[in-house]
């Protein structure tokens, strides 16, 4: 088994979520939450 230098480790990038991409997912989520809910309760505008 080879041992890896400080540096090489550091370098090693993969498996995290950038806020971006979160903030997107969740947009994504919480739209279409609502369009089921405008079609399971449709409410009339004032």
């Amino acid at each position: 088994m080879i041992q890896m230098k400080n540096q090489d480790l550091k370098k090693i990038t993969g498996g995290s979520i950038t806020l971006g991409g979160a903030t997107l997912i969740t947009m994504g989520v919480v739209f279409i939450i609502g369009v089921i809910d405008g079609f399971v309760r449709p409410l009339r505008c004032n």
